[in-house]
């Protein structure tokens, strides 16, 4: 066996914490560290020299691999989650940020704004501070996407820009240090580290918890790297920091991961396999938000397959009742039993708060038992919103992306829906020009647009990822040009459907939560309704219905009643009636 295989073999069985977990790229490259014993120092030639020796010093007194050997059969103490010990070739005090200013980017879905957040917690705990202003960081971390093409060279267009700044860092200053966290880290680690020396960093989605002493051990001016996946990481413990404090929404991860292998999607290869959060974990974070400062009117639970989530944390619940899928669909792997399920979760999070709405993103289409269902249509502040993500209108292609369902099964899935919950919002994903696909096909994926008509889209050209199912046994046989052009048919089609559906809430009364100031025009103020549309208003006095006589104006996080006057494929316009609650609306046509 290879000695570094050794290493990860034995850290398994030593059972380290996060903290003390080592990428093999970490191994390679962390060979040098310093210590800074305090903020100011001579010269950072001189620092740089000093931290060398002593960091060469200390790993010769260290442990040798035969300790790591010896103790692998050795009994082991659980380890308290709020204090770990350090790398053994670490001191406590260097993993602390010693007010070292952090500058966030976040890039791609809200699975990244949530994770900023939870390495922002991380970090904050380990003494750094948040800044908004690039030019003062002395850390910069983008937390990247990778789940096309173009979101990878909208990266590495940045660290080009990024490295200019690097390089003008006066002499005077702490250096500045780079990092790439997330996806794009997970998948292309050794081309960022060899093509960009700039990056100093490099944490994958289940290595935030290391990120101190990534940090630490760049500080010597080596790179560093932990990008290994776990099976159990959900960072269940850990609070995420609010970005935006006085936003009137929040973000709840309740999994990560993903076990579909859909034939073309990189996320199980960048975020590893699924596993979910317990409950009593999740109810927490949505109570203590619930009970925050200000008004938190919308929660959307997160994951890439939220509906299938699964807490198998209480042993009681790992009994044998089977998994209900929706009817006519499969999965691509080994049917799973027991725990608590998706209907559970979404039931104890809508009773936390009834003023607060509910939204859940991203779903598969097989998740969608009876159960589900009834659930959405029975309880008033769970959005009665579905995204049901079809990606194609053909058979064929359903099955070449592994998706588990044909177009018949998908379809009579929307109806059931539709008749389920009546008034439902309906969205989806599309792809165009997938492997194989022929003109036919592409006739078929129009044509679903058109039966469905549904109220929002997320359409997109197809894009061949590394690793993934389709690279390895499919062919990406469709021009550029003819994918760019079903894609405009597309988007044409989906405009033309969406404007007729949303056409239908014209003349209705709608509940809509306001946001802020339209961003056309400083009279209006937006808001969303329950299906997810943006609703645009003048900004005018109104009757609130709990204080009979009082003229108020909308502010962010209020519910207003709205009647609908016009509408378009991604807009809904009309004129505010009263301030109104949740629990008291009466928004139907």
């Amino acid at each position: 066996m290879h000695p570094l295989q050794c290493v990860l073999q034995v850290q398994r069985s030593l059972g380290w914490g996060p903290l003390a977990s080592v990428s093999w790229l970490s191994l390679r490259m962390c060979r040098a560290h310093s210590s800074l014993s305090s903020t100011t120092c001579p010269s950072p030639e001189r620092q740089e020299d000093g931290a060398r020796k002593d960091f060469s010093s200390r790993l010769a007194t260290g442990p040798t691999f035969q300790h790591f050997l010896k103790s692998a059969s050795a009994p082991q103490e659980k380890l308290s989650s709020e204090v770990e010990d350090p790398p053994p070739y670490l001191m406590m005090d260097e993993l602390l940020g010693r007010e070292r200013k952090v500058y966030l980017e976040t890039y791609g879905c809200q699975m990244n704004v949530n994770d900023t957040e939870i390495a922002w917690s991380i970090l904050q705990k380990s003494g750094y501070l948040r800044t908004s202003n690039l030019q003062e960081a002395d850390v910069i971390l983008l937390v990247t996407c990778s789940i096309r093409e173009k979101a990878e060279q909208t990266i590495w267009n940045r660290l080009h820009q990024l490295k200019a700044l690097k390089t003008r860092r006066p002499r005077s200053r702490v250096p500045l240090r780079i990092g790439i966290l997330g996806c794009m880290a997970e998948r292309l680690k050794e081309e960022i580290l060899n093509r960009e020396k700039m990056v100093d960093v490099l944490a994958g989605p289940d290595a935030y918890r290391d990120l101190p002493r990534l940090l630490a051990v760049a500080e010597s001016g080596q790179q560093a790297a932990n990008v290994l996946l776990s099976l159990d990481e959900t960072y269940a413990d850990v609070m995420p920091v609010q970005t935006s404090p006085s936003a009137t929404s929040a973000f709840v991860s309740i999994m990560r991961g993903c076990d579909n292998m859909c034939s073309y999607c990189i996320v199980p290869f960048t975020r590893g396999r699924e596993r979910s959060r317990p409950v009593a974990s999740i109810l927490e974070e949505v109570k203590k938000l619930s009970d925050s400062p200000g008004f938190l009117a919308v929660m959307t639970l997160l994951g890439q397959n939220v509906n299938s989530f699964r807490d198998n944390s209480e042993v009681q619940f790992n009994n044998a009742v089977s998994t209900n899928l929706s009817r006519g669909f499969a999965t691509n792997y080994k049917a799973k039993q027991g725990g608590l399920r998706f209907a559970h979760l979404l039931d104890q999070v809508s009773r936390v708060d009834p003023e607060m709405r509910i939204r859940f993103t991203s779903p598969h289409p097989k998740d969608f038992p009876d159960e589900v269902l009834q659930l959405i249509h029975e309880r008033d502040n769970i959005c009665k919103q579905i995204h049901l993500p079809a990606q194609s209108g053909s058979s064929r292609v359903l099955e070449a992306m592994r998706r588990g369902y044909s177009r018949e099964a998908y379809v009579e899935l929307v109806h059931h829906i539709k008749e389920s919950i009546p008034g439902v919002s309906l969205s989806s994903d599309f792809i165009a020009g997938f492997c194989g696909e022929t003109e036919e096909d592409h006739v078929q994926t129009v044509s679903l647009l058109r039966e469905v008509q549904y109220n929002m889209g997320f359409l997109f050209a197809y894009s061949m990822r590394q690793k993934t199912r389709a690279y390895h046994r499919l062919k990406d046989d469709v021009p550029e040009e003819v994918k760019l052009r079903r894609l405009e048919e597309l988007i044409t089609v989906f405009r033309e459907e969406a404007t007729k559906a949303n056409q239908m809430s014209v003349g209705c009364t709608q509940l809509v939560l306001v946001e802020g100031l339209s961003k056309r025009s400083a009279t209006d103020l937006c808001g969303r309704n329950d299906g997810n549309l943006k609703v645009i208003f003048p900004d005018a006095d109104m009757e609130d219905v709990n204080n009979p006589g009082l003229r108020v104006r909308a502010q962010p996080g209020d519910y207003v009643l709205v009647k609908i006057t016009s509408a378009s494929s991604q807009t809904l316009r009309g004129h505010v009636l009263c301030r109104t609650t949740l629990k008291d609306s009466s928004a139907n046509c």
